[in-house]
């Protein structure tokens, strides 16, 4: 496909927007994304044509989820978004840590991402694409502006020096259910090596919980120590209640969909369909593109 050059200025809008969150240097931003500094420096002038190769535009606009379609899904301040938010921001301000365990499907994923954006050294860590211990690091120094080639444990070792470096760190580890057990261990000991200096804030589902607490029953190395780290307890932002729960998943369908709403059929209808099949916001975001 051929890139337009509105999709370009999208793409080239979004990075330097980005970059106002980022600590480091241009050089080590522009790693983040496969580029060199001279190249995100003619970006910065205002050049777009013939810098970069079309894949080059995807692979970035593809980092920042820039849409190449026409999609424009508007950010919601639910409850669930506002905890999320301010725990995140708890975690980067007094350098803590914790580990969010709920439903799927409540925007756990879609709020940790877009709170990362507006956060100064905040970095997010999608771990179903980096589950061994080797993806994991190379991944994560990456996201952080550091070079990930070369020997791990050098790769390792710069990771743990630089996050020490930078002004109030946070990571998001996101979807950590799916890490293998060796990066588990190397979760932990990145969480030793930057103890006081960086935030972390674990995300998963209740494969997640169901893992480090059998990890934790079969006295299995690492578990115990990692649950301590991350405060000692699972939050979960979802009532147990039957009539809790219910009540806080008709409200926050209602939230998303009257904002993103764009078709005929009334509000309540949409979601009331989700409710009937106890459906999630990913189930709402199909029939609002059904509808609309």
């Amino acid at each position: 496909m051929e890139l337009t050059l509105a999709y370009k200025q999208q793409v080239r809008q979004a990075l330097l927007e980005a970059r106002k969150n980022f600590g480091g240097t241009d050089a080590q931003y522009a790693k983040i994304y496969n580029i060199n500094g001279a190249v995100y420096s003619r970006l910065n002038k205002g050049e777009i044509e013939k810098i970069i190769s079309d894949s080059q535009w995807l692979q970035i606009g593809r980092q920042l989820n820039i849409n190449i379609r026409d999609i424009d899904w508007k950010i919601v301040r639910t409850q669930v978004y506002n905890e999320i938010e301010q725990s995140i921001s708890f975690c980067q301000a007094y350098s803590r840590s914790m580990i969010l365990v709920d439903d799927c499907g409540i925007g756990k994923t879609f709020c940790s991402k877009n709170i990362v954006k507006t956060l100064k050294n905040a970095f997010y860590i999608d771990c179903s694409q980096a589950k061994t211990k080797q993806q994991f690091i190379r991944l994560l120094a990456k996201t952080i502006g550091l070079d990930n080639k070369g020997k791990y444990v050098d790769v390792k070792e710069n990771l743990k020096y630089y996050l020490n470096l930078l002004h109030q760190p946070v990571i998001v580890v996101d979807e950590a259910g799916d890490l293998e057990y060796p990066a588990f261990l190397e979760l932990k000991e990145l969480w030793n090596a930057t103890d006081g200096y960086c935030g972390w804030y674990m995300v998963g589902a209740d494969g997640l919980r169901a893992k480090i607490e059998k990890g934790i029953n079969s006295r299995k190395v690492g578990y115990a120590e990692i649950f301590s780290r991350f405060s000692d307890e699972f939050i979960k932002l979802t009532p147990n209640g039957v009539d809790d729960k219910k009540a806080f998943r008709y409200e926050l369908l209602t939230q998303v969909a009257s904002a993103n709403h764009k078709g005929s059929q009334p509000v309540e209808t949409l979601v009331n369909q989700c409710m009937k099949k106890e459906a999630t916001l990913r189930h709402l975001d199909t029939l609002l593109k059904i509808s609309a």
